[in-house]
C-alpha cells in the first residue's frame, strides 16, 4: 500500500492563480488541457479560468460537501489508467482547501500523483509581509465561533514563530480584534489583502493598529485575507523545548555539570540556567 502501480493513471494537484489570471504557468495548462477530467472546487469558477486559455477539459465538482463519493468515482477511472487533475477555486489544493481525501485515496490504492507547482496566498504573503518565515506556523481559518476562535489564539501566543492565518472579509474585524486581545494589543503584524488583484493591499502594524484601520475603512473589509501575526518574544536565556530535550539527552550520559556544559556550547542558552533546569529535573 502507497507504492506506485505501473497499471494505473496519474492524478495531476495543479495550483491555479490566486487573483491574477497571468500567474498561471504554461506547464499547468498543458496539463488541464491534456487530461481525461478534472475536479474542480467550483466548476463555475474554473470554467472562467477555462475559457480565458481555451481549455475544453470536461470538469466534474469535487468539494467538501462531496469529496468522499466524488473521489470513490474518481478512483475507480484511474485504476483503469485515465490521467485526471484536482483544481481548487484559486491557489495550491488541499492548502485549507478540498483534495485531502482524494490525494490520501489515490496514494493509498498506489496511483502515482504528482504537482504541478504554482501560486499560494500562504507563500505569497510571507515573501511580502517582513515577517520571519524560517520558522511559522500556518494555522489556515481559525473557528467561526469566538470562544473557539479565542481558545486557539491562546493556545499559540506564546510561540516564537511567525502565524499565519485565512480570514473572509465578514469577520476580518472579530479575527483582529481577538488576535489584539488574545496575542496583545502591540504584536506587530500584517494584513495581506486581495493578494495578485487590482486592490492588492499590505499593511503592517500592531495588531490594535491594524484593527482600528479596518473597522473604520470599509472598503478595505472587502475581499480574501492572509493575517501574519509577528511571534512572541523569547526572553534572553530562557529554556525552549530543543534546549530542554538536548539536556535531558545528555544527562542521561553524564553528570549535571557537564552535561550542562555540553547542552550550553550545542544551544547557545547560558549554562546556569541549564543547570538550574538540570537540578529540576533531577529531583523530579
Amino acid at each position: 500500500m502507497g507504492h506506485e502501480s505501473p497499471h494505473t493513471g496519474v492524478l495531476y494537484v495543479v495550483a491555479t492563480p490566486i487573483g491574477n489570471l497571468q500567474d498561471m504557468t504554461l506547464r499547468a495548462v498543458e496539463c488541464l488541457k491534456s487530461v481525461a477530467l478534472v475536479a474542480a472546487e467550483d466548476t463555475r469558477h474554473t470554467r472562467k479560468l477555462f475559457t480565458h486559455y481555451g481549455i475544453g477539459t470536461p470538469l466534474l465538482a469535487l468539494h467538501e460537501h462531496n469529496e468522499r463519493e466524488i473521489s470513490t468515482r474518481l478512483l475507480a477511472r484511474l485504476a483503469a489508467g485515465e490521467a485526471l487533475a484536482l483544481v481548487s477555486d484559486a491557489g495550491t489544493p488541499l492548502i485549507s482547501d478540498p483534495g485531502f481525501v482524494l490525494v490520501r485515496a489515490a496514494r493509498q490504492a498506489g496511483v502515482r500523483v504528482v504537482p504541478v507547482p504554482g501560486p499560494s496566498a500562504l507563500v505569497t504573503a510571507l515573501s511580502v509581509a517582513g515577517l520571519p518565515t524560517d520558522h511559522f506556523l500556518f494555522e489556515g481559518f481559525l473557528p467561526a465561533r469566538q470562544a473557539a476562535r479565542r481558545q486557539r489564539l491562546q493556545a499559540v501566543r506564546a510561540l516564537p514563530v511567525t502565524l499565519v492565518f485565512y480570514e473572509s472579509s465578514h469577520r476580518i474585524v472579530e479575527c483582529l480584534a481577538d488576535m489584539a486581545d488574545c496575542l496583545g494589543v502591540a504584536r506587530q503584524a500584517v494584513v495581506a489583502r486581495e493578494l495578485t488583484k487590482a486592490f492588492e493591499t499590505v499593511r503592517e502594524g500592531s495588531l490594535d493598529a491594524l484593527h482600528a484601520w479596518l473597522r473604520t475603512d470599509a472598503d478595505q473589509r472587502k475581499g480574501e485575507f492572509v493575517v501574519l501575526v509577528q511571534g512572541a518574544e523569547t526572553a534572553p536565556g530562557m529554556l525552549d523545548d530543543a534546549a530542554c530535550r538536548t539536556l535531558e539527552i545528555l544527562l542521561g550520559e553524564m553528570p549535571l555539570r557537564r552535561a550542562a556544559a555540553l547542552a550550553a556550547r550545542i544551544t547557545g542558552v547560558p549554562k546556569n540556567r541549564l543547570y538550574e533546569f538540570g537540578l529540576q529535573v533531577k529531583k523530579e
